[in-house]
């Protein structure tokens, strides 16, 4: 079986080329441990360009494991970027998702960019995760696919999703101060309803270390409101 690759540190890379990368002090948040699950975040600010969160877990000796990285811009007009792969007996789920955060339109072309990488994947059925709180701001360009055997696939998607919107990054516009205390806002709102809204990975950390842990983590570790 094909090794899944370290999403995070690829993504960290990639950013370093044309930003420096200054890691944050987040103290015991760093290592979260608790009934066979352990959950390691580490926490960015990509100086210019917005903040990076690396958080990965594993439970049960590995036989579950997640990592997740999210890029939130917030020194330029760009969406909000997350990344996950979960991995539980074999099979694996792989999602791209990409938000409404910006003060202007994202442009349809760079989108299209996105669409093109994932016609590579046409073959393989989108996952059915039925209705949330946030497909009204979920671009259409985002990715969503799981099954068995995909390892290698699934690298390959995910590292020509990064790349390209690392490289986009450097292409759209930044923003003024103000602009970006309204942009902070925005994915502030986002992290915000995430944490009152709940998923499987907040839901968990909630139900671990409690909601005063969880929101901390959600909010100033992984999106760095």
């Amino acid at each position: 079986m094909a090794k899944h690759m370290n999403l995070g540190g690829f993504t960290k890379s990639v950013l370093a080329e044309k930003y420096r990368i200054k890691r944050n002090e987040i103290g015991e948040d760093a290592r979260l441990a608790k009934f066979g699950m352990v959950f390691t975040i580490r926490s960015y600010e990509v100086k210019g360009a917005g903040h990076l969160c690396i958080m990965r877990m594993k439970a049960f000796g590995g036989i579950m494991k997640m990592e997740t990285v999210i890029i939130a811009p917030y020194g330029m007009d760009a969406p909000l970027m997350n990344v996950d792969w979960v991995g539980v007996l074999g099979k694996e789920t792989l999602m791209v998702e990409f938000y409404d955060s910006q003060l202007s339109p994202w442009p349809d072309e760079l989108q299209a960019e996105f669409r093109s990488i994932a016609s590579g994947d046409a073959d393989l059925a989108d996952r059915a995760s039925g209705a949330h709180w946030y497909d009204s701001i979920r671009y259409p360009c985002s990715y969503d696919k799981s099954g068995k055997g995909l390892t290698e696939r699934f690298n390959r998607t995910a590292q020509a999703y990064i790349r390209t919107f690392c490289r986009q990054l450097s292409e759209l516009p930044g923003c003024t101060r103000k602009e970006r205390q309204e942009k902070r806002q925005r994915i502030g709102d986002f992290a915000g309803e995430l944490y009152a809204q709940g998923g499987p990975a907040v839901d968990m950390i909630t139900k671990l270390f409690g909601r005063e842990t969880a929101k901390r983590v959600i909010m100033r570790h992984l999106y760095g409101v």
